[in-house]
């Protein structure tokens, strides 16, 4: 795995993973993991991954699954303790406690599959990505829960804040830093709503462009894999 990884050591590997949720070694997790072995979870997820690698045409990756910690950046932030997930151009990491409810894991697994997906197919590198970029990729991929699985699965950062919320911090913060790289800390403060910011303000500001766009137009997800990321901001107004 470490090659994946660039050569990165195991511990920053690990430490970066502990911030979307990675398990820390503890009876609570051992209890964790023999809980969902006993739900079939690594078989469903299996099943999960073939039927959307089929209907999407999307890249054969590993996906992993691990028990959830409580922690980390993302899921304080989402507020969801039961699932989290973080996702490259050639793997999936997912990280999640028993769910009661099964289709859960889908809308986890959905999101972030959607991501390797349109990952792969846009012509831009990862490394070059901007805060506009990022903030498409995950409303695309909230889109793709509420197509795959039902509004009742969309996670609560999409309605958390109002239309006034969202158009006074796009108008005031967004439109300004939409070319802001990837590699700055501020393309994270702004994502995930760090210091300052609002809570995922990021993904919702993502998830409400999408919406807006498709009103005036027809989203298929074969383009919600290839359009680039302007298309969706050039004429949206908040």
């Amino acid at each position: 795995m470490r090659e994946s990884f660039g050569g990165d050591s195991s511990k920053r590997i690990y430490q970066y993973l502990l911030e979307f949720g990675m398990y820390r070694p503890n009876h609570r997790t051992q209890q964790t993991f023999m809980e969902l072995k006993e739900q079939k979870a690594w078989e469903r997820l299996e099943k999960l991954f073939l039927k959307y690698k089929n209907k999407w045409q999307g890249p054969d990756v590993p996906v992993y699954l691990f028990p959830k910690n409580i922690g980390g950046i993302f899921s304080t932030k989402t507020q969801d303790t039961q699932k989290s997930g973080v996702s490259f151009e050639d793997k999936v990491f997912l990280f999640i406690s028993p769910l009661e409810d099964e289709k859960e894991l889908e809308a986890l697994f959905v999101h972030e599959y959607h991501h390797v997906c349109r990952l792969n197919k846009q012509k831009k590198k990862v490394k070059d990505y901007t805060l506009m970029d990022s903030v498409v990729l995950e409303g695309l991929a909230e889109n793709a829960v509420f197509e795959q699985c039902g509004e009742k699965y969309l996670a609560k950062w999409c309605t958390q804040y109002s239309s006034k919320e969202l158009s006074k911090i796009w108008n005031q913060v967004f439109k300004e830093q939409l070319e802001c790289k990837k590699t700055s800390r501020l393309h994270d403060d702004l994502l995930f709503g760090l210091k300052k910011y609002p809570p995922m303000i990021g993904y919702a500001l993502g998830y409400k462009i999408v919406t807006l766009f498709k009103e005036k137009n027809i989203l298929s997800t074969e383009e919600s894999f290839i359009l680039p990321s302007k298309k969706f901001v050039k004429d949206v107004e908040l």
